[in-house]
């Protein structure tokens, strides 16, 4: 720059500030314009479960549906708008459409924005559909404000819905113990890339990554090459039955897998406090499915490192389809099982239809074992 002359300078500076804004305006569209585009959407039915529209079943039939994709990409475009689109999400919190006060409320929470919390709190006490109350609910305790417990403890005292009550007991000790959104978490979501969704394939060479597990150790892919058979098995949330049950399986089979020397990774899609929620680390949440604690036995007995996937990076990447269907009052992703050999080779990759259509655990050690990988539930669901 020394050498330009002063109206040279000028005029790179300009025409660099314009070029940065043009890319800006590419990379954030407007809160309005993403609104838009989900308003446009022709989504699946969901209360407490998504319906398949076609079927009129829980769950979603077909593997190229878009829901996902649709959702994921306007979580991510809210967040990107940052401070400036808090007040029009706050707005959108009132909005006709359930699907846009849903990812509204989601990107409020990931963005920990303080001003959000009375808009917040009355999406808890007054949205009519429970996915909406439950999200809400998710936020606050992402925002981690004490201003918000009186609310969250009136909802866990009177909602209707079980899983708005488990969410306000998750939220409520979010609070309590100070384990607010992190800048990670927002920008995890910032960062989502299109381009590399679905980019999995069989036969070819696994996409490296690497995350953080449960007590906040990196795990890398790529260290297992050469070494180990991989399998990473995506789990729900601990409200999941079936989460549980596969979690028991796994800690009967440790010497099976062991012997076997498989690495197994069990990942979640959500911040690191809901992950160690999961494997036992953090509140003992009342589950309507279990009257037995999973806290003790979980701390004794996962020997498998546990990862958080924030926002669903490497799941788009394996086709796990982050925000796929709606489970319980949350949206998660698609009960998926990826088995990599030691030559870092995707072998097996099975993705399901419904909460529970994946191999048992069981089922899954004997393909690795006997090298055959094939599987179909049998109550996998099928478009006519």
């Amino acid at each position: 720059m020394k050498n330009l002359t002063s109206s040279t300078y000028l005029l790179v500076l300009t025409l660099s500030l314009l070029l940065s804004s043009i890319a800006s305006a590419q990379a954030s569209p407007s809160i309005a314009d993403t609104i838009s585009k989900i308003s446009q959407h022709d989504f699946h039915d969901a209360k407490s479960m998504t319906h398949d529209r076609q079927l009129k079943k829980s769950g979603i039939a077909d593997l190229d549906d878009q829901d996902w994709k649709v959702r994921t990409l306007a979580l991510r475009d809210f967040v990107k708008a940052g401070d400036t689109g808090i007040p029009d999400l706050i707005t959108a919190l009132a909005h006709q459409d359930p699907q846009v006060r849903y990812l509204a409320a989601a990107a409020l929470g990931i963005q920990a924005s303080q001003k959000a919390i009375p808009a917040l709190e009355e999406t808890l006490q007054s949205a009519k559909e429970s996915i909406v109350r439950s999200q809400a609910a998710i936020s606050l305790g992402l925002i981690g404000s004490k201003q918000a417990l009186p609310d969250l403890t009136k909802a866990l005292n009177s909602d209707a819905s079980r899983d708005v009550i488990h969410q306000c007991e998750l939220s409520i000790y979010q609070i309590q113990t100070g384990q607010k959104a992190s800048p990670a978490l927002r920008e995890a979501y910032a960062s989502l890339d299109e381009s590399t969704f679905e980019t999995l394939q069989l036969n070819q060479a696994a996409p490296d990554f690497s995350l953080l597990d449960s007590e906040g150790k990196p795990w890398k892919l790529s260290d297992y090459k050469g070494k180990k058979t991989v399998l990473l098995i995506w789990v729900f949330a601990d409200w999941c039955p079936v989460c549980h049950s596969e979690f028991r399986e796994l800690m009967h089979l440790r010497e099976n897998f062991q012997n076997e020397n498989i690495e197994v990774v069990t990942i979640e899609i959500h911040d690191r406090y809901r992950c160690r929620v999961m494997v036992g680390k953090e509140v003992d949440p009342k589950h309507w499915f279990s009257k037995k604690s999973f806290k003790e036995s979980y701390t004794k007995n996962i020997w498998w490192p546990h990862l958080s996937d924030k926002a669903g990076a490497v799941a788009a990447t394996y086709g796990v389809d982050p925000l796929c269907f709606a489970v319980h009052s949350e949206y998660i992703n698609r009960p998926s099982t990826v088995i990599i050999d030691k030559k870092g080779v995707v072998r097996f990759a099975y993705y399901g239809t419904y909460f529970g259509d994946r191999p048992s655990i069981k089922q899954t050690f004997n393909m690795i074992k006997n090298k055959h990988y094939q599987f179909e539930h049998p109550k996998r669901l099928q478009l006519p």
